[in-house]
């Protein structure tokens, strides 16, 4: 099981959920902002294809692949994901058409959780767009969308006070151990 943090920011409230939702579990949690991940140039209508890339991006898509359970955990910046996470899944357009990678074998069935917060406008509403664009990439690669939280801060440690987001960490807590070998 992976935790994907795309905060620009360590031990806020965006991990919090996380580390709430998958108390007791094994788990790998990667700050994006730790990996240096750069851009491409799409290439996909090109005759040899993507140019590599000297990044971490690779080694960090191989963990990835690995996993059953991912959780995307994310705060609303300007209404979308942070770019880290945004150009974590522009790369995929690098590794969808490449054999060596069984790309879409793979992301058949994995299991997806989102994590978002943020504060105002009241993301209870806000944040849907975003929800709506991971079901989209998710149904796109095939993908199980399981469940979505949205939490409600902004300073730091804000969301220990969110009743709404905590009480639905726990019952993730729940659902996601009956199905992890622990």
């Amino acid at each position: 099981m992976m935790a994907l943090l795309g905060s620009s920011r360590r031990n806020g409230n965006t991990e919090y959920l996380v580390q709430e939702a998958l108390k007791g579990m094994d788990y790998q949690s990667v700050y994006l902002l730790d990996h240096k991940i750069n851009p491409i140039v799409d290439q996909r209508h090109e005759t040899n294809g993507f140019d590599a890339v000297e990044d971490d991006y690779e080694k960090l898509f191989k963990e990835f692949l690995d996993q059953d359970i991912i959780i995307f955990a994310t705060p609303l910046y300007w209404f979308g994901m942070p770019g880290q996470m945004k150009i974590f899944f522009d790369r995929w357009s690098q590794y969808m058409l490449d054999d060596q990678y069984n790309f879409k074998e793979k992301m058949r069935g994995k299991k997806a959780y989102v994590i978002v917060t943020g504060e105002n406008p009241p993301p209870k509403t806000a944040a849907l767009p975003l929800i709506q664009q991971f079901q989209y990439i998710f149904e796109y690669v095939g993908m199980d969308f399981v469940d979505y939280m949205i939490g409600k801060a902004n300073k730091p440690e804000e969301i220990r006070q969110g009743t709404y987001a905590l009480t639905k960490a726990e019952i993730w807590r729940k659902e996601i151990k009956d199905v992890v070998v622990i």
